[in-house]
């Protein structure tokens, strides 16, 4: 409970404990770590108040999003843009700016419009755009270290359907013609294969047509994208000169058709993320997108030359997310291109991952970059500093 929370605050300040507050736990950022006390939310997930008029549903901060879309649903209500999973709670999801696609709509942090967070005192303080508005606008954006939030009101709107297509394309002709990509549905994203100049890009725009759910291929879909996928990525940490041929096969059998579905918009936004994966995501300004992926060709092109060079799984995915006020998102003042560098682990086995990382971050931190609040990166407190206009009043509030 709320009474219980403030209590726990009061004992960690008595004794000159850290306090964290963690969400589910799926992000590989170490942010919730601490070697004092670590605060699970789960058991506060109550809806607190529904307002159907006005489109808002006010819930406890433990509730996980896979609930959250089940609670909206049965109230005819649907949120305006999802990320790729459902795991994460709704106060972890906006403590590290998560975040669906789409030009006209912003990261999860955006869609708050009031919420309570109890403060490094014991202090329950209530904020909105009107009321402690500073406040509102840091803690929309916490990464946990502003008090614990108990409770959030998220605005939504009425339940809808997507209709998403995903098409085959190559990379220049997307690079080239950005413009009219990112503004060609409301909802666009692309995943690039390093090695190829093929490209996958699924669009998505709300539907009043019937439901046809996507229907997964054993063959294609579990055989060949998935076990015979994981085995081929297990035995290329052997022989690492096989990921060119093994990100062009997958595109080859999975990707280089069209896909067309359309149901409830909360199953079209998540999709499969396969097994355990190493990733890196950052947002540049999305008019240097372009640019990020010609450099990271190019590198990418040139390590392949070198015997010992460094190999790259796919996909390389770009989302697009409207700019917001949240001090410390990605997207303050500006709307940005989210670029993310995945190599997934086969079977959880290690895979080797930090020089690709560390040239993917050099090039983004060229472009303006900031990371995902939720992966891990080399970003440290003068970065941050430069990176975010609104930092030190972050750190002084």
């Amino acid at each position: 409970t709320e009474c219980e929370i403030i209590e726990i605050v009061r004992i960690a300040s008595r004794h000159g404990l850290a306090l964290k507050p963690v969400g589910s736990g799926h992000s590989p950022s170490d942010l919730a770590c601490t070697s004092s006390v670590m605060l699970n939310m789960d058991k506060m997930n109550r809806i607190l108040a529904h307002d159907s008029y006005a489109c808002t549903l006010t819930v406890e901060a433990g509730v996980r999003l896979h609930q959250l879309n089940s609670m909206l649903e049965q109230r005819g209500m649907a949120l305006s843009s999802l990320g790729s999973i459902s795991d994460q709670s709704i106060a972890g999801a906006i403590a590290t700016a998560t975040h669906g696609t789409g030009m006209a709509f912003g990261d999860m942090s955006s869609t708050i419009t009031h919420l309570v967070i109890i403060d490094g005192t014991g202090r329950r303080r209530e904020c909105s755009a009107t009321v402690n508005p500073d406040l509102f606008d840091a803690a929309r954006c916490s990464i946990g270290a502003l008090g614990i939030i108990t409770q959030v009101t998220i605005q939504c709107e009425p339940a809808y359907k997507l209709h998403a297509v995903q098409t085959p394309d190559k990379l220049d002709h997307i690079l080239d013609s950005l413009n009219e990509v990112v503004f060609s549905a409301e909802h666009v994203r692309f995943w690039w294969f390093p090695y190829t100049d093929n490209v996958a890009v699924w669009r998505a725009n709300r539907t009043t047509l019937p439901k046809l759910p996507r229907v997964k291929s054993l063959w294609r879909d579990r055989l060949i994208g998935y076990h015979y996928f994981q085995l081929r990525l297990l035995k290329s940490r052997l022989t690492p000169n096989d990921l060119p041929s093994i990100n062009q096969e997958q595109f080859s059998h999975r990707f280089d058709r069209r896909v067309e579905y359309i149901d409830d918009s909360y199953k079209v936004f998540n999709f499969d993320c396969l097994f355990p994966h190493h990733v890196n995501e950052w947002a540049v300004p999305w008019e240097k997108a372009a640019d990020v992926f010609r450099q990271l060709r190019a590198w990418i092109m040139a390590e392949e030359q070198k015997p010992d060079g460094a190999r790259v799984q796919f996909p390389v995915q770009a989302r697009f997310v409207k700019d917001s006020n949240v001090w410390l998102s990605p997207t303050y003042d500006r709307t940005v291109c989210y670029i993310a560098v995945i190599m997934y682990r086969p079977y959880d086995r290690a895979v080797p991952y930090k020089k690709y990382w560390r040239v993917y971050e050099d090039i983004m931190r060229t472009q303006g970059g900031r990371p995902h609040w939720a992966k891990a990166h080399k970003m440290y407190y003068f970065d941050l500093k430069k990176a975010y206009p609104k930092f030190d009043d972050f750190v002084k509030l």
